[in-house]
């Protein structure tokens, strides 16, 4: 996966949390605000690469790519990632001097870095036991709001549990890009929630996980809200069918186009957070 999708994806989320906390009349906090935004930037970062660097050896990083090159490769991932938690703990440093780290900031930090650990190192390594999906949603949909929140509010809330059903349609767009990576995934045994389950089980859990997420959406009351703040998450339906629509297409032997729905469920993730966010800010 490319990186870049990831840690816009990353920034979207933080503003949206940042976004609630403006909604509850907190004052906004500019250093915290970009300071934290760097933090999740890099932890971001570290969960994609550094997973790279504890490939087996039997499996290339690149095509037809030499095994001398490799090890330069991953070397390099190795040390890109260690800069990158480096420079992440010299920034909440500079957060905590400047007594704008609370503990819950800081505690959803630890909790960024365990899951990226648990995601990306060995004995743990989800990210090849089929959980690794399902880290890199939670770690989008809810970590990352919640670090933005915490450092602008310096405490949580209720509302941090929009990200329940965004962590939801996160975890069904990491399934879908699973799909186009099926055949090689079960060639050099990398363990997806996809090669666990199989296709058969997998496309009806996509399209419950889906429908679950707009199912939690139409219950506001369990987040403190009311539907006429949130509503405007529901523009992201049609693509939502649209994408279930076109997995189930898929699934029944119709000629895939990877591209359309790629950009579907990307758009269905993202511009509910966007909808989310602005919401928030306006309001």
């Amino acid at each position: 996966m490319s990186l870049l999708i990831p840690l816009l994806l990353a920034a979207l989320t933080y503003t949206f949390g940042a976004s609630i906390a403006d909604y509850l009349g907190k004052p906004f906090l500019a250093a915290p605000f970009w300071l934290g935004l760097l933090a999740v930037l890099l932890a971001q970062t570290t969960m994609m690469l550094l997973p790279e660097v504890f490939r087996l050896d039997a499996e290339p990083l690149l095509e037809n790519e030499t095994r001398a090159k490799r090890q330069v490769r991953r070397n390099n991932l190795l040390y890109t990632s260690l800069a990158c938690i480096v420079v992440l703990a010299l920034t909440a440093y500079i957060l905590f001097i400047n007594n704008s780290l609370p503990l819950s900031s800081f505690l959803f930090l630890l909790l960024s870095l365990a899951i990226i650990f648990t995601y990306a190192i060995p004995p743990f390594r989800f990210v090849n036991r089929g959980a690794g999906e399902f880290l890199l949603a939670v770690h989008l949909a809810y970590v990352i709001p919640s670090i933005a929140f915490t450092l602008q509010a310096d405490e949580t809330h209720r509302f941090l549990a929009l990200g329940i059903p965004l962590t939801f349609l996160a975890f069904a767009y990491f399934i879908v890009r699973n799909f186009q990576s099926f055949a090689q995934d079960q060639k050099f045994n990398r363990v997806t929630f996809l090669t666990r389950l199989g296709r058969e089980r997998v496309v009806p859990l996509h399209h419950l996980f889906v429908l679950f997420a707009y199912l939690l959406f139409i219950m506001p009351p369990l987040f403190g809200l009311s539907l006429s703040l949130i509503w405007s998450v529901f523009l992201t339906l049609p693509f939502a069918l649209f994408q279930i629509y076109l997995l189930r297409s898929i699934s029944l032997g119709s000629k895939p186009n990877w591209t359309l729905l790629h950009a579907t469920a990307l758009a269905v993730f993202g511009l509910a957070v966007y909808f989310l966010s602005l919401t928030f800010w306006l309001r």
